[in-house]
């Protein structure tokens, strides 16, 4: 569907809201294709719930350009992983997003800057390489829910990031919801969730967590930071500076 050349980004995703905020996962996906066609994508972390909302868009559109951001850190088992759900699943387009080789060779030449500047490490390696990677899309779906962090409460299904929209199909779905769909559908689970990681990252920067932690407690522990940058205002501006030295060519 093509948008109204008169409607900003922001009022796209009010609009998608007003009407579809309140729909289930699945019609938020199937209106989410009819709405931007091949401009959507999804990004997948591979991480400890992902098989659900990957499962929910094969059952629509296995074809649709599936997003990983590979840090090269992390754990084999998500690696081992992805494979394994790109199999059973049938995704017949998931892409690597790999950091800058000359930015990694500059600012991280020995691997190790996610022990001294998490921040940086984390743009290096999650950030930049996503603004480029979702660049050409206008829209693309997440797997964050409301109840894995208090910075994720009141979590829309629909966002505006500069040009772009930000879809959360699951933003609603509680861990026992989640876990009945993944046990319905005999969907695999990450290896590592039965060690107590409930929220899977980078192998350096990633712990099990306790009963009665938040389910991203785990991630960046003891740093105070809570989210990696690729859901926060870094994302917008590396693509604002992204669409400004393509016009610039």
């Amino acid at each position: 569907m093509q948008p109204d050349v008169t409607e900003t980004t922001t009022d796209r995703a009010q609009r998608l809201n007003y009407l579809y905020g309140d729909a289930s996962a699945e019609a938020i996906i199937a209106v989410a294709v009819k709405e931007f066609g091949a401009g959507l994508a999804a990004v997948s972390s591979f991480g400890a719930d992902s098989a659900i909302l990957l499962h929910l868009i094969a059952q629509v559109q296995p074809s649709l350009p599936v997003l990983f951001l590979q840090t090269n850190k992390h754990f084999p088992a998500t690696l081992r992983y992805q494979a394994q759900l790109v199999q059973e699943l049938g995704l017949t387009d998931v892409r690597d997003l790999l950091p800058d080789a000359g930015a990694l060779k500059t600012h991280d030449p020995l691997g190790a800057l996610c022990l001294t500047d998490k921040d940086r490490c984390c743009d290096l390696r999650k950030v930049q390489p996503l603004a480029q990677g979702i660049a050409p899309f206008e829209a693309w779906f997440t797997g964050r829910k409301q109840f894995q962090a208090a910075t994720r409460n009141g979590l829309p299904a629909f966002e505006a990031v500069g040009q772009h929209i930000r879809i959360n199909p699951l933003r609603d779905w509680t861990a026992e919801h989640l876990e009945a769909h993944r046990a319905s559908h005999h969907l695999p689970l990450h290896p590592l969730v039965e060690q107590g990681y409930r929220s899977i990252g980078c192998m350096p920067c990633t712990r099990p967590v306790s009963d009665n932690e938040d389910q991203r407690a785990g991630r960046w522990s003891g740093s105070g930071k809570t989210e990696c940058g690729i859901h926060l205002g870094g994302l917008e501006q590396h693509l604002h500076k992204d669409k400004i030295k393509g016009a610039d060519l």
